[in-house]
């Protein structure tokens, strides 16, 4: 739905910002453009909506040339979210979401309806749809910006940097929290940035830049395991865990299928004989149909054996989780950035699937760095 076709842009002082640049981009995928400052990664984003002009080629969507569009109404056509946010100070939240659909002349009705519906996707409450932006933390004003990406249902989304500004853990969040509206929503996405880790995690497929001209265009496993050249090898990092065992990449391939659990329901005693029964310290708890509600430790039972009865009285539902086709990488520095001993799998319904451990990676850790133990052995004898 997005094509490239030998497109070039090329300054008065005759500098090539992108040069002769020929992509294809399907319908429901997820791009990201990556590479060195000045690698024209931004430009050839910028290029789509016609904020920058063309110098020669042609850029089409839907197989429609942008040059023979308004640009003013090829823009409203398509989402775009910037690092900057960009939101209006001086209009509450609801008026920011609808704004292209003000602009478009939506009903009063029509523009309610729709800011409802949205906010509902990234769970926030209605009532912030009457305040304003400074009211907002830098993590839910990110989130407004994404909508007002949505609101007038776009089929394609450029988002420039739009995560770079925030903490890492906001960051990690609003990452997992985007590729899944991407999913449900099947929506363009063009994303550039300057993280591969988050290239990485988000993509479908990855298009690395340099001065102007694609070096390489694959998805995320490929690029990792076959990099096209010494720069592609540099830019991606060699300090990188997986780097050593390119046959383990994600979270399925090591995940335990049989955490476990009790439902919602179960009282705190028979809650005690199960972690009595199967050794752990804690339990992931969920309802009937296998959702993941949260997670029950001994400490917390300890603190209120006395005052509840079910698990769900005294569980905790902040619980941080990952999907099974998920970056190893990325759950590594999950666990380690929350000091947690595990972290749930989940599928796109938040059905709870299996298990990731600190011991497991530790463990996918030392074979990566010392194989079956031969190298390590041969170490201590040349030492010795």
């Amino acid at each position: 739905m997005l094509e490239f076709h030998n497109v070039t842009k090329r300054y008065n002082n005759g500098k090539f910002a992108v040069n002769n640049l020929n992509l294809k981009i399907k319908k429901g995928e997820f791009i990201c453009f990556i590479g060195p400052s000045g690698c024209g990664k931004t430009t050839t984003m910028k290029m789509v909506n016609r904020l920058i002009d063309i110098t020669d080629g042609s850029i089409l969507v839907d197989g429609k040339d942008i040059k023979d569009q308004d640009p003013v109404a090829l823009r409203r056509s398509i989402g775009y979210v910037i690092q900057q946010i960009g939101l209006m100070p001086h209009m509450t939240i609801k008026e920011n979401i609808v704004l292209v659909g003000t602009l478009l002349k939506w009903t009063k009705e029509k523009k309610e309806e729709r800011a409802r519906e949205l906010l509902k996707l990234v769970d926030l409450p209605e009532e912030y749809l009457d305040k304003y932006p400074h009211e907002l933390s830098g993590g839910q004003q990110q989130r407004i910006g994404v909508l007002r990406a949505l609101a007038a249902n776009p089929p394609l989304i450029l988002m420039d940097e739009p995560f770079g500004a925030l903490d890492p853990i906001t960051r990690d969040s609003l990452q997992e929290e985007f590729k899944k509206l991407q999913r449900e929503l099947n929506k363009t996405i063009v994303f550039v940035t300057h993280d591969m880790d988050e290239a990485i995690k988000l993509a479908d497929r990855i298009v690395i830049m340099r001065e102007g001209e694609i070096v390489q265009i694959d998805t995320p496993d490929e690029i990792l395991r076959n990099p096209a050249n010494e720069f592609v090898e540099e830019f991606l990092g060699k300090e990188r865990l997986i780097q050593g065992r390119p046959d383990v990449t994600t979270v399925g391939q090591i995940m335990n299928s049989t955490p476990v659990t009790v439902q919602t329901g179960t009282t705190l005693k028979s809650a005690i004989s199960t972690m009595r029964d199967k050794r752990v310290d804690s339990l992931l708890i969920t309802d009937s149909d296998n959702v993941l509600k949260g997670y029950l430790d001994i400490e917390a039972i300890n603190l209120n054996y006395k005052k509840a009865n079910q698990v769900e009285e005294v569980m905790e539902t902040k619980l941080y989780s990952v999907f099974q086709d998920s970056l190893l990488s990325d759950t590594v520095r999950k666990i380690l950035r929350h000091g947690a001993q595990y972290v749930p799998v989940v599928d796109d319904q938040h059905r709870l699937v299996g298990i990731v451990t600190r011991a497991t990676l530790a463990t996918l850790v030392y074979d990566t760095i010392w194989g079956d133990g031969t190298e390590l052995e041969e170490i201590i004898s040349v030492a010795e």
